[in-house]
């Protein structure tokens, strides 16, 4: 299991956007989502594209990062040494952190969290069930499902598993959260989105605008605002990148 970074901050998109929270970034994802276009070159000069987070994705490139845990009290310390108010959220993000939802490490820093009452979030692409009977703790979690649209270049197959959006959505308190770029939504946006919302049909949508940068935020942000005005979608900004831009860890 391996910790990218971790960072007190707030929340910078979706249903808790500008709640205090504590992210614990994990590193591998299932997925490269190399349609969203974003940019990061590696120490030796390699110029990677895919998600905004693509340093929590390639452990060849970015291994530095990666600081392999070894317990849960390891997670346990980094959340006891800030001075965190009552209402933190913790959230566990990536790459993709439901690639862990077996591991012991993982489970008993939950089971600790919930002992405390914090509320957790995963932000999961949704293609991994966690699974519910056996570690019950997962149900206590809020899961933020952001699947993959055709954007992300990622095939149908791979970025799109009914049961398991169904499943969570049944087990566990859960939002939509969908990253759009200007140019997707004029092609077939809308009956993708509605396959997706057919297997979880009362959960909250938020769309968010894809961008690694100040720059492509805005530039996707006013056509999805008319988008989501016109569906009823809720928008929701992308306030880190809006404040930090390209910042990591912040």
């Amino acid at each position: 299991m391996y910790l990218v970074e971790s960072f007190f901050s707030i929340q910078g998109e979706g249903r808790y956007l500008g709640v205090p929270s504590l992210f614990f970034r994990f590193g591998g994802c299932n997925m490269r989502c190399e349609g969203f276009g974003c940019e990061e070159t590696a120490e030796d000069g390699t110029l990677l594209i895919g998600c905004d987070t693509i340093y929590a994705v390639d452990k060849k490139h970015f291994s530095h990062k990666w600081i392999q845990l070894k317990h849960s009290n390891e997670l346990i310390a980094i959340f006891e040494q800030y001075d965190l108010p009552a209402n933190v959220d913790v959230v566990f993000t990536g790459g993709e952190p439901l690639l862990y939802a077996d591991d012991r490490i993982l489970i008993e820093f939950l089971e600790y969290l919930h002992v405390k009452n914090i509320r957790f979030t995963f932000e999961t692409n949704a293609t991994i069930l966690p699974d519910f009977t056996l570690f019950p703790i997962f149900k206590e979690a809020v899961y933020a499902l952001s699947v993959k649209l055709a954007n992300s270049l990622e095939p149908y197959s791979k970025r799109i598993k009914a049961d398991t959006i169904f499943s969570i959505a049944s087990s566990a308190e859960v939002f939509f959260k969908f990253s759009i770029d200007a140019e997707s939504i004029n092609l077939g946006l809308d009956d993708e989105i509605s396959e997706i919302l057919s297997h979880a049909p009362t959960t909250q949508v938020y769309c968010m605008p894809v961008g690694s940068s100040r720059a492509e935020v805005e530039k996707n942000a006013l056509p999805l605002i008319e988008y989501c005005k016109s569906k009823g979608y809720t928008y929701s900004d992308r306030l880190h990148i809006r404040i930090w831009d390209q910042t990591h860890g912040v």
